[in-house]
């Protein structure tokens, strides 16, 4: 199991969380890329591939569309995000699909409608299902793509994490004390009141509750099992909902208390303003959403310049506006370009951390395959 030390200062709170990252791919070592000679964008593997920026800008114009899918607006800041792209390219029309649909039902939508004008042309996704779905991408490497850690991109450019945190619990602080560890749930005070956001065989912050859970629980991530039997015992406790969580059910007060990524958790404050988020003491469980082109994308240019965009100075300090920490993190501030005062209202993170490798990843959603549904019906 890797761990982290705690840093010493908030500051190097997105540099800790890189460093944990570095298991995360340590299996997915491949060629080096190829560069492409073909001038179009669809085959474009890199900016140098295609030609300058200005001229992936004007074939992106050009498209006039981007299909995105699976973005909520108050996903990470993805909202301030889209706004900004659509303001900066007004000749490109955002088309967002579904917005609150797995990674898994991502790649279901490219294969559904392969060939068609409404496929997605770029995914956002979990590690575990970008890690089944490479066959889905298109592999490119944006500009800043030595910036981006090893640890946090696939070699070739298929899929790159940009932005992650720590699993955590949000609550409603005006009917639940924070909780102190995952035992606290198990209280008849919690009952039909604990959600986690999605299925965890398919959406990656679902499984990562699990994970958290398995850790939580003197397992390792090698076996899932014991997130498994907590999560089964939280519903034999009737404690455990069932629900979709979305910022309306948190506001709502339907869904009072709530396993996600801390930078989700934290952004429910401003629906209810006794929302309050904990990452729990001990091992704490950390991970990133990766981004991929869609390898038949029908606006290609478009999708490359939206990776071109999310991985700027600018959009990598939006990531961090809304708590979460961007893949480039270390790299800004050894630069200068991060946004100090963000980067220093970020919480501590654990003193210790832990990140499922490849192998891990695997392993974990086959077993969540064959016994999560039995185990919470």
């Amino acid at each position: 199991m890797a761990h982290l030390q705690r840093p010493a200062r908030v500051t190097a709170a997105g540099i800790a969380l890189l460093t944990g990252a570095a298991i995360i791919l340590s299996g997915c070592a491949g060629p080096a890329a190829t560069a492409g000679s073909a001038a179009d964008a669809a085959s474009a593997a890199s900016l140098s591939d295609f030609g300058t920026f200005e001229d992936l800008e004007a074939a992106a114009r050009a498209e006039g569309g981007l299909n995105v899918i699976a973005l909520p607006r108050d996903w990470a800041n993805y909202g301030e995000i889209l706004d900004l792209f659509a303001e900066r390219y007004p000749e490109i029309t955002i088309d967002e699909q579904s917005p609150d649909v797995s990674s898994a039902e991502e790649i279901q939508a490219a294969e559904t409608n392969q060939g068609l004008d409404t496929a997605p042309d770029v995914f956002d996704l979990g590690l575990t299902v970008a890690l089944q779905s490479t066959d889905a991408f298109a592999p490119y490497r944006v500009q800043t793509w030595d910036e981006i850690p090893d640890a946090l991109k696939e070699p070739t450019g298929l899929f790159v994490g940009d932005y992650g945190g720590y699993m955590s619990i949000g609550y409603d602080s005006s009917t639940f004390d924070a909780p102190t560890s995952l035992d606290d749930l198990l209280d008849q005070d919690y009952k039909s009141s604990v959600a986690i956001n999605g299925d965890p065989t398919q959406a990656g912050a679902a499984f990562a509750a699990v994970g958290l859970a398995t850790i939580q629980n003197d397992g390792t991530l090698d076996d899932f099992q014991p997130g498994i039997d907590f999560f089964a015992e939280l519903n034999a406790a009737g404690n455990m909902l069932k629900v979709d969580v979305t910022s309306a059910t948190v506001a709502s007060g339907e869904t009072p208390v709530v396993f996600d990524w801390d930078y989700l958790n934290a952004a429910h404050a401003a629906d209810n303003p006794d929302w309050k988020v904990v990452v729990l003491p001990g091992t704490g469980y950390a991970g990133y959403y990766n981004q991929a082109i869609n390898k038949d994308a029908p606006h290609p240019a478009a999708a490359r310049l939206w990776q071109e965009f999310l991985f700027s100075d600018e959009v990598q300090n939006l990531w961090l506006k809304g708590g979460a920490r961007p893949a480039r993190m270390a790299a800004m501030i050894e630069a200068g370009t991060i946004d100090r005062a963000l980067a220093d209202a970020l919480p501590e993170v654990p003193a210790d951390t832990v990140v499922p490798t490849e192998a891990q990843s695997a392993a974990a959603g086959e077993l969540l395959g064959t016994e999560w549904a039995s185990a919470i019906q």
